[in-house]
């Protein structure tokens, strides 16, 4: 019998816009726009942001009015749609549920997994709780431990954990430098190519 599958992807980037970057485009502060893209190490990454965010005076609110204004990149509805109809489909973020409510609705509510954050009383974002370290690869591992072959998509450096995790991983307009570091994942650069890649091992 064939192995059932679960397919695992990341969100920002992959299927929605990159929320920071919104946001530092909002506010006129160019280091908010470094993502995992950029630095590697999560924690640093954070760190950096909260630190701006405090300076700034800036609360969970601007962000959040910033999300409200995103909509899902364009054929990203479509394409997890149509992989929803063949497939198990996981979304593995390192967003905050905080964030993600608005983005989820427009894609229909498909499964999250990913990280909280700590709102003081006054609004502001004190800290963030990872719902456990290295989330996305522990997550991978843990549906294989379900019997599940998995197929991972993502385009940063946090995503490398996972597709080397995965049975199968994907890089999704991942830029040179990550593709550069991790040449052993093949890439695409539109919906409709990483469809055919993920079909080509749904039935292999």
């Amino acid at each position: 019998m064939k192995q059932q599958t679960i397919v695992t992807l990341d969100l920002e980037g992959v299927l929605v816009p990159e929320i920071w970057i919104a946001f530092a485009e909002k506010t006129g502060i160019e280091q908010l726009k470094l993502t995992t893209r950029d630095i590697p190490d999560y924690d640093e990454l954070m760190a950096g942001r909260l630190t701006i965010l405090a300076e700034n005076g800036l609360k969970l609110a601007d962000i959040r009015e910033v999300i409200g204004t995103l909509a899902p990149l364009e054929g990203a509805g479509a394409f997890l749609d149509e992989l929803r109809a063949i497939t198990q489909v996981v979304i593995l973020s390192d967003t905050f549920e905080e964030f993600a409510g608005p983005l989820m609705r427009q894609l229909t509510w498909p499964t999250i997994l990913c990280h909280q954050l700590e709102i003081d009383g006054e609004g502001r974002v004190a800290s963030y709780r990872l719902r456990q370290p290295d989330q996305k690869r522990e997550a991978v591992a843990a549906f294989q431990g379900l019997n599940y072959r998995v197929i991972a998509a993502g385009d940063s450096y946090n995503d490398t954990t996972m597709l080397g995790e995965a049975d199968v991983g994907f890089l999704f307009r991942a830029p040179d430098s990550v593709k550069a570091e991790f040449p052993q994942f093949a890439s695409a650069e539109e919906y409709g190519e990483l469809m055919a890649m993920i079909r080509g091992e749904l039935e292999a």
